[in-house]
């Protein structure tokens, strides 16, 4: 039997540098054309990609293992023009019931820098949907990335484990704090307007921070941003007066290289009696690594964070626990439902093959009885196909039952050989491949198709 493999490959947090990450990220306009070039890959079926500032993942359904990992590899490799030796080491590839944990542990925020918090899940329901978009996705990403985010969705509604939100931007703000005992008298600068940069002034307005100022690409998005916390706006042609007027940089654009300088900040920490601290959690990373040589100028990065997040990790582990068994029964219950894609053909092959048989008796007997009536034509039909229904309804019931079985493959090997359906499900299993590779609606079809009454009907 066929069997369509579920893989991820990646980089994240844990397996790879802040250097590394930025190299490999794609930007938010490269997604739809990302998906699109992943799915021309040879044996990629199915694909979503997913990027944020701590992680890159490709998922996809392969036909093949090792093959599919190949191309996986190639396509990062090609994308980012980087030989293989450079990620290689980093990058980690899981399979089936290991892909599908992951994915659960990532859209409830286990896999995170800050465990527990809740801007992935939106990040992976956003990449998804540009998926579904382009046209990336079919049967079983529909099914898995849909039963995914519901749970994750469960997940943050019933524990604490998101509670008091906890993000990288979070994170930011208790490292500010362990740098001033008080935001109260401090001017924090805003560097970038986007997500992240309003949930870290939200987390900085809550920690006592009245003097804020916004700088963006676009004046208009800065200025909305500083009107909901009473703080000034300005756009990024302003960085060199604003930064000699404040205490703390929090910068978080999306920009694609650097945005504050050494050469930007070295003639304002000249003029200055106290430090300027700055914490860069942009990927790519927006403030030159060179300026935490300058003196009285303290530079973190994204990395530099962990620290931090560990003690945040302490007070979730007791909630972790608890979702580490749903996300146990979450995977089982869909590598259940995906094996009954692999019966669905077997059964469909053996309904066509018996119908096929019942249609040429009854070819056979109306050439030799051809007085019969209408009426006797039609019960003839009626009785010949009620012996097909009960002739095939306990085999059928038992390879539907066979398919939650660790031996599912086996059983199915067996019953296409003894059944004789070789040419039947090899024709059914080519167009459901094509139905995995395009078929939006083929989730719900499929899943009413296994469940239908075993009986052939008229």
């Amino acid at each position: 039997m066929k069997t369509m493999h579920i893989m991820v490959a990646g980089i994240n947090h844990q397996t790879a540098p802040v250097e590394l990450r930025e190299r490999m990220a794609f930007s938010a306009d490269e997604i739809s054309e990302a998906v699109t070039r992943l799915q021309a890959q040879k044996g990629v079926l199915e694909c979503v990609v997913l990027s944020t500032c701590n992680r890159m993942e490709l998922y996809a359904v392969c036909d093949q293992l090792h093959t599919g990992a190949y191309y996986l590899r190639s396509f990062l490799a090609d994308w980012f023009n980087i030989p293989f030796d450079d990620f290689i080491d980093h990058l980690y590839i899981k399979q089936q019931d290991e892909a599908v944990d992951h994915l659960m542990q990532v859209v409830c925020g286990l896999d995170s820098l800050v465990p527990g918090e809740t801007q992935i899940l939106g990040q992976v329901k956003s990449a998804f949907f540009t998926a579904q978009a382009e046209k990336t996705t079919g049967t079983l990403f529909n099914h898995l990335f849909k039963q995914a985010i519901t749970f994750g969705k469960r997940v943050h509604a019933e524990t604490e484990i998101g509670q008091n939100a906890v993000s990288v931007s979070y994170a930011a703000v208790e490292l500010g704090k362990k740098m001033f005992t008080t935001f109260t008298n401090k001017t924090v600068l805003l560097v970038g307007a986007g997500k992240t940069g309003e949930l870290t002034a939200q987390h900085l307005q809550a920690n006592g921070a009245k003097q804020m100022i916004v700088l963006n690409r676009t004046l208009e998005k800065a200025q909305s941003l500083a009107d909901r916390f009473q703080g000034e706006a300005g756009t990024l042609c302003e960085l060199p007066m604003r930064l000699a007027q404040a205490d703390i940089v929090i910068s978080s654009t999306g920009a694609s290289g650097t945005v504050i300088t050494c050469e930007m900040v070295e003639p304002i920490i000249k003029t200055r009696s106290f430090p300027l601290f700055f914490i860069d959690i942009a990927v790519p990373r927006d403030i030159d690594a060179g300026v935490h040589q300058l003196e009285n100028a303290y530079l973190y990065d994204i990395d530099d964070l962990k620290d931090i997040v560990e003690s945040n990790v302490r007070l979730r582990r007791q909630e972790a626990e608890k979702v580490e068994a749903w996300i146990h029964d979450e995977v089982e219950q869909f590598l259940e439902w995906m094996g009954t894609l692999g019966v669905v053909p077997v059964i469909s092959a053996l309904r066509g093959k018996a119908l096929t048989i019942q249609e040429e008796a009854m070819d056979r007997i109306e050439r030799k009885l051809p007085d019969l009536s209408d009426y006797e034509k039609r019960l003839i039909r009626k009785q010949t196909k009620s012996i097909i229904n009960q002739m095939i309804r306990d085999p059928i019931t038992r390879i539907k039952e066979s398919a939650a079985d660790s031996k599912r493959d086996e059983y199915l090997d067996m019953f296409v050989h003894l059944f004789a359906l070789e040419d039947e499900v090899e024709a059914l299993q080519q167009q459901q491949m094509q139905s995995v590779k395009r078929c939006p609606t083929a989730v719900s079809f499929q899943a009413k198709w296994v469940s239908k009454d075993v009986s052939v009907r008229s």
